[in-house]
């Protein structure tokens, strides 16, 4: 039995916890926001309420209807985007692990069943979030909305990497609003994509989202600056943009 009142969330003592989760069973929708402000503000800090958390969101999303589930689904992943990876002693994604398996079969049958690509992104950030995959389960929303802001390597400075089905390129200005100096993507092949590219290519491919197909391979590509010609791995300015 969970001891609440030894446990916090965004606004101290967790007692109410239970019973914010019991108006959520009954409206996720409409409980939603209210719930993320106390277990996961802004989607991206957690407290020991939010991953105790986890075992009745599991309850919720497995007996739920599936008009609420990507709710759950949501607010769930969010929270385990939050959680130390496994490795981590004590990590809450083991602590949590049946529960975290419950939601995972879950989403991993939901995102078989979606056809919008922004609501399939955002779920397959949540299938990875639950696998415990940093970085990647944070930002991958940038293959629907089309464009990923990095820095160079070489010369420091920020550029805009547009990912689309009509041109794939990086530029240093705005693009949205003039004409400006552009320098193309070069997409991986698909023979060399492994590991996590690989993955999400066949998958993607699988579920019949061919365009979010064809931008993975541009992610995982590579390109050139345009102010001082460095050749970068787009992949890997996206992750240097996470870390500190």
């Amino acid at each position: 039995m969970t001891d609440w009142s030894a446990l916090t969330d965004a606004c101290g003592s967790a007692e109410h916890v239970p019973g914010l989760l019991d108006r959520f069973e009954a409206d996720p929708s409409g409980v939603w926001s209210e719930l993320m402000d106390h277990l996961c503000p802004q989607s991206d800090t957690a407290f020991t309420a939010s991953f105790a958390a986890l075992p009745r969101l599991a309850e919720i999303a497995n007996s739920g209807s599936p008009e609420t589930l990507g709710s759950v689904l949501f607010a769930a992943g969010a929270i385990a985007a939050c959680s130390p990876g496994r490795a981590e002693p004590g990590s809450p994604l083991t602590t949590f692990a049946d529960p975290i398996a419950i939601l995972h079969e879950l989403t991993d049958r939901r995102l078989s069943q979606t056809a919008e690509a922004e609501e399939y992104v955002n779920l397959l950030q949540v299938l990875l979030s639950f696998e415990g995959v940093e970085i990647w389960d944070r930002s991958l929303d940038g293959l629907q909305a089309g464009e990923y802001e990095v820095d160079c390597p070489g010369c420091g400075v920020n550029m805009f990497v547009v990912i689309g089905q009509d041109g794939s390129f990086c530029c240093t200005d705005d693009y949205a609003l003039q004409e400006v100096q552009k320098s193309p993507l070069y997409p991986a092949r698909v023979q060399e994509l492994a590991g996590l590219p690989q993955r999400l290519f066949t998958r993607l491919s699988a579920d019949g989202q061919e365009g979010l197909a064809h931008s993975v391979r541009y992610l995982f590509g590579r390109a050139a600056c345009p102010d001082c010609g460095t050749d970068f791995s787009v992949a890997e300015r996206v992750v240097a943009g996470w870390i500190p």
